[in-house]
């Protein structure tokens, strides 16, 4: 484990009070709907605001559109989009690892294309990872890609596809041999294929965000395989650590608990203060341990097994925060309430469960810190 304690320069601190101050302005209260998290909806027009202002895309090459910034600075950016649950669903996916992605492991073609109009908010991707019978084992995918003239035909499902319906690219893993984890090769699938059908999932919130995405017969040119053949699988991976390290995976329910803290007052029980007490310090280390992990990636070490333990204990975090919300406010919330806060908790209370699953199961996590504890 490389956890080195770390805090924000003047210079970093500096960028924090510009964004905050744009937030202020472009996101008044009453003005917009709240998210949760990365899960908030998507206004492209924010988003191209943003890329406006060099806040998308921020550690890109600069060379082709990007920021050339730092982990930390986009971190720093991202804090506090989550922290006013701001509405990042169009860029979200695309910003956090879908261009860093390309970056790495593209040709020169497909960064002069795709990563500009990441940067400036004009492309939204989606994850084509999971699928209906690989469950946590994203090994075992076996949606196929095979080699036809010119390129390759894509045939089977993935699922579980978060905003396939309204992205204008998806990056797939798809598998290109019977090897195991050598087989597994990365496209880049323009939504509006022939033969690629997304179909809605409802969500137990009422929401229709994710999604199940047919492949039939979808053929994709050779310019939009991403990276070497067979190596998929470890162009995922280093993709996983971005997913998963991040200050997303403890800031989903940010905004359900400042209004939280902003109702305590005098005359509130002492546990409500306590129990708030314990929630700020958590939040501060879990903050601590995000930067740690960016200033890691910025040395340009690739920390595997520090995100798994972040997104681990992180989730689990954020799913005791709302129980914690929830014994304070007293009774059930209702999802339809007009009050947007109680509606908010309403749809944390029913969606929570889900942070341990998304990006990788709390026992798979747990897997991939325990293997490196006994190999260390």
């Amino acid at each position: 484990m490389r956890l080195e304690a770390t805090e924000l320069s003047t210079d970093e601190q500096r960028l924090r009070d510009d964004v905050r101050a744009f937030l202020a302005d472009r996101l008044p209260p009453g003005n917009y709907d709240v998210g949760l998290g990365f899960a908030a909806p998507s206004d492209p027009a924010f988003s191209r605001d943003l890329g406006a202002r060099g806040w998308l895309g921020m550690a890109l090459p600069k060379e082709y559109g990007g920021g050339g910034r730092t982990a930390v600075e986009r971190l720093i950016v991202v804090e506090e989009l989550l922290a006013v649950g701001a509405p990042v669903g169009w860029h979200w996916v695309a910003d956090r690892q879908s261009g860093p992605n390309i970056a790495a492991n593209g040709t020169d073609e497909q960064k002069q294309y795709f990563l500009p109009r990441i940067a400036s908010g004009q492309l939204s991707f989606a994850i084509g990872m999971s699928e209906p019978d690989a469950g946590s084992d994203l090994a075992a995918v076996r949606t196929r890609a095979i080699k036809v003239d010119g390129g390759w035909l894509l045939n089977g499902t993935k699922i579980w596809t978060s905003g396939a319906a309204e992205a204008t690219h998806l990056l797939g893993l798809f598998r290109t041999s019977q090897d195991r984890y050598r087989g597994l090769t990365q496209f880049i699938v323009d939504r509006d294929a022939d033969g690629l059908t997304p179909s809605k999932i409802t969500f137990i919130d009422g929401t229709r965000h994710f999604c199940e995405v047919a492949f039939d017969d979808v053929f994709v040119p050779e310019s939009r395989r991403l990276g070497e053949v067979g190596a998929g699988w470890g162009q995922n991976t280093a993709e996983l650590v971005l997913e998963r390290g991040g200050v997303d995976r403890w800031m989903s329910v940010m905004p359900v608990l400042d209004h939280w803290a902003g109702t305590l007052h005098g005359a509130a029980p002492g546990w409500a203060r306590t129990e708030l007490g314990s929630v700020a310090a958590r939040c501060w280390a879990f903050h601590g341990l995000s930067l740690s992990i960016a200033r890691a990636v910025d040395r340009g070490e690739s920390p595997t097994v520090e995100a798994a333990l972040a997104k681990e204990m992180a989730t689990r975090f954020e799913q005791e925060c709302i129980e914690i919300v929830l014994r304070h406010f007293g009774r059930t919330p209702e999802l339809t309430s007009p009050d947007p806060y109680e509606s908010l908790l309403a749809r944390a209370v029913l969606t929570g469960p889900s942070f341990t699953i998304r990006g990788g199961t709390t026992e798979i996590m747990r897997n991939i810190i325990s293997k490196a504890l006994i190999t260390s």
